[in-house]
């Protein structure tokens, strides 16, 4: 049979060993290519079992930055906690899906560290994430971007044009002659 132009020729068995001894050390991030996953360090065991904050209870949806006392708390927080309600079944832990975020997904959307982790992760949370959520214009015009049943969707398009119809009450208050015609 004829070769492919893309074969490989065979990896030596010292890499080949080498390759597998850093495997079974699952703390330890691997380099293939362009491709890295970092290295498991004791403040991931820390977020496992003890997180710091509400943020990080939730972080297994995906990376929630939000500081307490932001204006912009309250919303994205209320979008995570019925994320929670939805994704999160009764029996399972969430120190168990932040071990899966952890050891499956890298902590990191893009990244997957162990594809079996990362699918028992995905089934357990019904491929629900949070992605992102930035201020795009002014302060007021929230953007949050999810991956979610329609439902919790909608409840993010509500806060959004909540946030934003609030907002630009506010602003012309405070600036009455910015928006004179």
């Amino acid at each position: 049979m004829k070769q492919s132009k893309f074969a490989m020729p065979p990896k030596p068995f010292k890499e080949r060993a080498a390759n597998f001894a850093q495997s079974m050390l699952f703390w330890k991030g691997r380099k293939k290519g362009m491709i890295h996953t970092r290295n498991i360090t004791w403040d991931d065991i820390r977020f496992i079992f003890f997180p710091k904050n509400e943020c990080e209870k939730f972080e297994y949806l995906g990376y929630i930055y939000v500081s307490e006392g932001s204006i912009y708390y309250e919303p994205i927080m209320t979008i995570v906690r019925a994320m929670d309600r939805k994704a999160r079944s009764w029996w399972c832990p969430k120190f168990f899906l932040r071990f899966l975020e952890v050891f499956g997904n890298d902590r990191s959307i893009v990244r997957v560290r162990n594809w079996s982790l990362y699918r028992l992760h995905r089934k357990l949370t019904h491929g629900y994430r949070f992605t992102d959520w930035k201020t795009k214009w002014e302060w007021y015009d929230l953007r949050i971007s999810i991956s979610a049943c329609q439902e919790l969707q909608d409840l993010a398009d509500w806060t959004e044009d909540d946030f934003y119809r609030r907002g630009l009450e506010q602003e012309k208050k405070d600036n009455p002659e910015l928006f004179e015609d």
